[in-house]
């Protein structure tokens, strides 16, 4: 499956930057996206459940990404989406 998608939130770890052996440049973090909503009966602005999302970068914007993203920053992602499964 491979849909495009814009998220919205803040870098949780520190960015992983790795160049292969074929000399293809790679940047990766997780990225936590928390959509907010207004509660007309407690009439304050509250969080609801946090996503979380490996984003992965390759080529110029992957040493882009590596030279100008830390963990905290507030980002806006877009690209595909890309479900696999994993086991723990």
């Amino acid at each position: 499956m491979s849909d495009s998608i814009t998220l919205t939130g803040l870098v949780a770890t520190v960015p992983r930057h790795l160049v292969t052996s074929e000399g293809l440049p790679i940047t990766s973090f997780r990225l936590a996206s928390t959509r907010r909503r207004f509660d007309k009966k407690q009439e304050r602005w509250v969080d609801a459940d946090t996503n979380w999302y490996t984003i992965t970068v390759f080529r110029q914007l992957a040493i882009n990404a590596a030279s100008s993203i830390v963990k905290g920053d507030r980002v806006l992602v877009d690209g595909r989406l890309r479900i696999r499964d994993w086991e723990n």
